[in-house]
């Protein structure tokens, strides 16, 4: 069952006329290319963890999956239901977080699991990708969304922050980055992690390789632009050499 595209989802749609979206489309496109053969099929029990106010969730739902978000934020949750309601669709949504993740949602309760931007901020990732694993169902599919050390270490030092890019440098990942809530990954280590949790990975993609480089004023001015700054993080998100460039990772697994 395939995830109906939005406007600058495919190289030469055409964009929406707000920047914000445009820019989004951008970040975003690599992932939902990734989730393509993933979600082609169902319907299927997809959770979503974070999912916040839907931005994943609804577009799932409305290509006719069974969705459901655990975030903790209310004010997160309700901005979900206005998106669903607007949108025309069902979204089930629990106030929780992954350390009581199994009283919500129970075991071998999703086909599917989203994790976007969550691992880094969890007080134990080894932990938290064993509860996920808990609700996947055999060969279930885990869609897991990390931020990345190398591109972090880039921007520190290009905004200035040298002190703070070199404390990055071989920054432990089970401690919160400097300068900024959240923890950064290497491949390497998020590849491990999902391992030690009974992960086989399927695939690494680099995602906001140049969309977070590109001024907005550049989209906002330049006809085609925005599109063509998706088709190029599609073309080298499976690029093995510009992954240590990318804002974040983007890893399937089983």
């Amino acid at each position: 069952m395939p995830v109906p595209e939005r406007p600058g989802d495919r190289p030469g749609d055409r964009t929406s006329d707000r920047p914000s979206e445009r820019r989004t489309a951008a970040r975003t496109a690599v992932v939902w290319s990734a989730l393509g053969d993933v979600l082609d099929q169902g319907p299927l029990d997809v959770l979503d963890i974070g999912g916040g106010t839907g931005g994943f969730a609804v577009r799932v739902a409305q290509a006719g999956h069974r969705v459901t978000v655990v975030d903790p934020s209310p004010d997160a949750l309700a901005s979900l239901d206005r998106r669903a309601r607007e949108r025309g669709v069902e979204v089930a949504a629990h106030q929780g977080d992954l350390a009581g993740l199994a009283d919500v949602v129970g075991e071998d309760a999703a086909d599917v699991v989203l994790c976007h931007g969550v691992l880094e901020v969890v007080e134990d990732p080894a932990a938290a990708l064993g509860a996920l694993r808990s609700a996947l169902r055999a060969d279930g599919t885990l869609s897991l969304l990390v931020a990345q050390r190398h591109a972090a270490v880039v921007a520190r030092a290009m905004a200035g922050h040298f002190q703070q890019a070199i404390a990055l440098l071989d920054g432990d990942p089970a401690a919160p980055s400097p300068g900024r809530s959240g923890r950064r990954f290497t491949r390497d280590e998020v590849e491990r992690l999902l391992q030690d949790a009974g992960f086989t990975v399927d695939g690494v993609h680099a995602v906001r390789v140049f969309a977070d480089l590109v001024p907005g004023s550049l989209l906002d001015a330049e006809p085609g632009a925005a599109a063509a700054l998706v088709e190029l993080e599609r073309a080298v998100a499976d690029r093995p050499e510009y992954l240590p460039l990318a804002t974040q990772l983007h890893l399937l697994a089983r």
